[in-house]
């Protein structure tokens, strides 16, 4: 905002702090420590997604769309010609957000590493999220009342829908 980057900026910079950091730890720190500490195959792909899209998000960060709230190198460049006290501030985050694009895809890789090395794979995940649901006893007792309350109702359904019969001689 001192150098002219606009309110804008300034707010989306801070929506982003407070929107991210918290996330980050919901949404793949506790996933990969509950993978690694049940060797779950599904934990693992749950971090894998999430953790990829915040290697797309440090990408965007580093390179720094102007408008984005973000410090990356084309906002960096761009204020070299307005204000270069600004521009020399920015290059700190600026090579940060680069710092954390690399290295976030490097522990990717090496957790997909780890991960393949220790024989996981999509069906494993795929495998491990269908019997682990239907093993949890609070799901089986909702799935059984599900399918009582279905049998019910099409058994109350069978008695109701039985075309009723008219005898057209009685004259009434």
């Amino acid at each position: 905002m001192c150098g002219g980057g606009g309110a804008t900026n300034f707010g989306m910079a801070i929506l982003w702090l407070l929107l991210f950091t918290p996330c980050s730890y919901v949404c793949w720190f506790r996933p990969i420590y509950k993978a690694f500490k049940t060797d779950s195959s599904f934990n693992f792909m749950a971090f894998f997604f999430v953790f990829m899209a915040q290697v797309v998000i440090s990408i965007i960060q580093a390179v720094g769309i102007p408008g984005w709230g973000v410090c990356g190198w084309l906002a960096t460049i761009t204020f070299f010609s307005t204000n270069i006290g600004s521009a020399v501030v920015m290059l700190i985050p600026t090579i940060m957000f680069t710092a954390v694009a690399a290295f976030s895809a490097i522990a990717l890789t090496k957790v997909h590493n780890f991960y393949r090395g220790s024989g996981g794979s999509m069906s494993k995940a795929q495998e491990e999220w269908t019997s682990g649901a239907w093993k949890n006893p609070h799901v089986q007792q909702a799935a059984q009342q599900a399918a009582m309350g279905a049998a019910q109702g099409a058994v109350n359904q069978q008695q109701y829908s039985a075309a009723p019969t008219y005898n057209y001689d009685d004259p009434m």
